[in-house]
């Protein structure tokens, strides 16, 4: 715990039997009370080496996409009585040690959610970011900032934190089941006047770390566009969203 605050770690884990064991390892159980992977039906040995390492884990028998599989991961964190919850990749893109810097955030009341920022600092590229996922990123960010109203460095992190007040608040099972989940859970927490922090995160692409194709990457970029455009409308009051009733 950090200031009486139970801190539950959420793995959405797809294929990750290789780099779990790793994200495992690191994992500063000294704050954080429990975890729980939900695994979206994985083709390799992903829950059988959950199960090994003692992991709490909930399986889908099919596979319901990134975005179903966090809904699963923040209903069962939830349940588990979490007051902050931390997502976490298994796939070590992200690292574990700066849960406590992240929770501690969320833990003192300074913010809501907190974002672990791969664009703060100069390593996003020397990390090997692809370019054209790096330029992407900030073209999208910038978009997003001047539609969405805010100041932050990155929007397309998957390592973030939420305080329970905001996963209880904001309306999860209307966001797509897709990567564009993400981009659609922070407008969320934007339109019901949540605070967002950053903390600087180094960036590790590698050949067993998870990402999307380029063809995956354009569908998801025209998802954000469209997010961001649609809070803009909602805001002026031209449409009316389902995400943001």
């Amino acid at each position: 715990m950090l200031n009486g605050k139970k801190i539950i770690v959420i793995l959405p884990a797809y294929n990750a039997a290789k780099t779990l064991e790793q994200t495992w390892r690191e994992i500063p159980f000294e704050y954080v009370d429990d975890v729980i992977l939900v695994d979206d039906a994985s083709r390799d040995n992903t829950v059988d080496e959950a199960r090994r390492l003692g992991i709490r884990t909930v399986v889908h028998t099919a596979n319901r996409g990134y975005g179903g599989n966090q809904k699963t991961c923040y209903r069962e964190a939830l349940v588990m009585g979490a007051d902050i919850v931390v997502m976490l990749h298994p796939d070590y893109q992200y690292t574990p040690r700066l849960i406590p810097a992240i929770a501690s955030m969320i833990a003192w009341g300074e913010f809501d959610a907190v974002l672990a920022s791969r664009i703060l600092g100069v390593g996003a590229l020397k990390g090997g970011m692809p370019a054209y996922k790096y330029v992407s990123n900030r073209v999208l960010t910038l978009v997003e900032n001047l539609l969405i109203g805010q100041k932050l460095s990155e929007y397309h992190t998957g390592y973030r934190a939420f305080s329970r007040q905001v996963l209880e608040k904001i309306s999860l099972e209307k966001n797509s089941d897709d990567f564009v989940f993400d981009n659609q859970m922070l407008a969320q927490v934007v339109w019901n006047g949540f605070r967002i922090g950053e903390v600087s995160c180094p960036t590790r692409y590698f050949e067993n770390a998870s990402s999307i194709n380029f063809k995956r990457s354009v569908v998801y970029g025209i998802g954000v566009l469209i997010t961001a455009a649609q809070y803009r409308l909602n805001k002026l009051g031209l449409i009316r969203s389902e995400i943001f009733m």
